[in-house]
């Protein structure tokens, strides 16, 4: 599987990019799912989005060498993060600090926890749709990097249940730990394969598309095996 990376530089950079970003929006909805803490996850969200964008230049070039400079240009880079990353996450803040001070606001944000699973629902689906033709076309390149997402589903609640131990971390935690772990951050590193040039941003997309397919079977039985296994 490793020769098939080293020889396909779209496959390798869209694995790279998705599973070394771990997710700082759903995986607040399946770890509540999954009976975790996810107010720990919610009160990192801003620290993993900040760390993750400074590591993640850095991930690329130490597993790539210099071929991530010719793949990854920091000023698109940097722009597809404030635009496309940094602006509405901000906006979101401001929002919720807003909605403090208005009894209208302060009503919406008290609203059922699930409110968001159809809107991220549709939000998947569009992105899953948007990329279907582009799977179908590729598949047999693309099947190749579907055992990899699912032993990284399959290794996680292992190496967390590790840390869980090794942290004196309560049970709540370590299931946390679990989901965001195992949970990548897809939909917001695919904003990054767009600055990428043609046809390798497609082909990009693709994998990370894959992945978050892949991920939501997985999410599945997280929730109902993460219980069980912590």
């Amino acid at each position: 599987m490793v020769i098939i990376f080293l020889q396909d530089s779209s496959l390798m950079l869209g694995v790279y990019l998705v599973l070394l970003t771990p997710c700082i929006d759903y995986v607040i909805v399946f770890t509540k799912m999954g009976k975790g803490n996810e107010s720990i996850l919610l009160k990192v969200t801003p620290i993993l989005l900040i760390l993750q964008t400074i590591l993640l230049p850095i991930y690329l070039f130490v597993l790539l060498g210099e071929k991530a400079i010719s793949i990854v240009r920091m000023g698109p880079f940097l722009d597809a993060f404030l635009f496309l990353i940094f602006i509405p996450l901000l906006l979101a803040i401001m929002t919720q600090l807003c909605s403090k001070k208005s009894s209208l606001g302060n009503r919406i944000m008290k609203m059922p926890p699930w409110i968001p699973v159809p809107f991220m629902s549709f939000v998947l689906f569009v992105v899953v749709a948007s990329q279907i033709r582009e799977v179908y076309s590729d598949l047999g390149t693309l099947i190749d990097v579907i055992p990899v997402y699912i032993l990284f589903l399959l290794i996680i609640p292992w190496v967390s249940k590790s840390l869980g131990k090794l942290f004196k971390l309560d049970i709540a935690s370590r299931r946390a730990i679990t989901f965001s772990m195992g949970t990548r951050n897809s939909l917001v590193v695919l904003p990054l394969a767009s600055i990428l040039p043609e046809p390798l941003s497609t082909q990009v997309a693709v994998v990370i598309i894959l992945q978050t397919v892949t991920e939501l079977f997985g999410e599945v039985l997280y929730i109902k095996l993460v219980p069980k296994w912590f």
